[in-house]
């Protein structure tokens, strides 16, 4: 059988998806290590019991204790929530639910989360690029000059990769003085981490506020592929309308059932008090290193910096320490690290001294 070439592969894509780059993910590179922290995942690995039973028939569309569960644990209704694969399902869904291609645009506020752009390049949705500081510094209305006719708004909260947080009371404020066809998507994947600055209650009273959930970070279950969309019955209602039938696997709907719990929401918690208290620690060193030129005090279960060089990073790939770089601010000397077990970042301590070491014996 003949195979397309490279040429004609391309001849049949639109050009929106021909010009398209791809989102990189933590875990796109082939790399080899020992200690990763690269991805925000949590150390905390769980023990997990899967059966086969009834894998031979199609599971639950939203399967119904889950969404109770979740709804008891985000202060919700259960018509309040959809579960999704992972939180970029969900980003997904709401571009597609609401964006009408080669017509409408959505608002990011840059450095943020890849996958906004992704996926609205992926469906030929407009791109309003704005900035993590006019998030920050703009007023209500400068921001809502900015954002113009954007159909929807996506804050990533707290950001990734910078960590910053906007106040509950500015998004509400926002809410209020958007256009009523748009859609403010709060996306809360590191939010456990920061609670208090959750959005969610704003949906019983906003009708045009969306929620972004994940049970990845602090439930430590990233390669389970679990996500909630929270919002009022009417936008998951549509919602429902393009998604896939059986988006949600038995075996998956058991582990996020079971990790719901209490007693595991309790020990959830647990870990991330532990988790906060390495960040601290992490955040000390790296204040006390000559090779750190800025630390950027985020609130998710990572911290990015900025080094003197980006020398130090192949440094640390030698070691088997995989850390995240980043170009931001026009700058390729960005580093994201995951805060990782007591272990896991004892070997970043060992980094932070060999580059220590390594600059004062260059100098002599």
């Amino acid at each position: 059988m003949s195979e397309l070439i490279p040429s004609q592969a391309t001849k049949l894509l639109p050009d929106h998806i021909d010009n398209l780059t791809a989102y990189s993910s933590a875990k796109s590179e082939k790399l080899t290590g020992t200690t990763w922290l690269n991805a925000n995942e949590n150390p905390y690995a769980k023990n997990i019991t899967i059966s086969a039973n009834d894998l031979n028939r199609y599971p639950e569309p939203q399967p119904e204790d889950v969404i109770s569960r979740y709804a008891k644990y985000a202060q919700l209704e259960s018509n309040q929530i959809l579960m999704t694969r992972g939180a970029d399902e969900g980003i997904e869904l709401l571009i597609r639910t609401f964006c009408e291609s080669g017509k409408d645009s959505i608002a990011i506020f840059l450095p943020t989360y890849g996958m906004y752009k992704v996926s609205a390049q992926s469906h030929n949705i407009g791109l309003n690029s704005l900035t993590q500081d006019d998030l920050q510094t703009s007023s209500i209305n400068q921001l809502v000059k900015k954002i113009g006719n954007s159909k929807l708004v996506f804050i990533c909260n707290p950001n990734n990769p910078t960590g910053a947080l906007v106040d509950t009371k500015k998004i509400e404020s926002l809410s209020n003085a958007l256009p009523t066809n748009t859609i403010l998507v709060v996306d809360e994947a590191y939010i456990e981490f920061c609670s208090d600055y959750s959005s969610t209650q704003l949906i019983n009273n906003k009708r045009n506020i969306v929620v972004l959930r994940t049970l990845s970070k602090a439930f430590a279950l990233a390669g389970l592929r679990c996500g909630f969309t929270l919002a009022s019955p009417t936008i998951l209602a549509a919602m429902k309308k393009v998604l896939a039938p059986y988006p949600v696997s038995t075996v998956v709907a058991s582990i996020a059932k079971n990790a719901l719990e209490i007693d595991a929401i309790t020990s959830m918690r647990r870990q991330v008090t532990i988790l906060n208290k390495l960040k601290l620690e992490l955040i000390d060193w790296l204040d006390t290193s000559p090779q750190v030129d800025k630390v950027l005090v985020g609130s998710g279960n990572f911290v990015t910096l900025k080094l003197k060089s980006a020398e130090y990073i192949p440094i640390a790939s030698e070691m088997g320490l995989i850390m995240r770089p980043f170009n931001l601010f026009d700058s390729d000397t960005w580093l994201r690290i995951s805060i990782g077990s007591n272990t896991e970042l004892a070997q970043v301590k060992i980094w932070l001294e060999t580059i220590n070491n390594n600059n004062l014996s260059s100098k002599r």
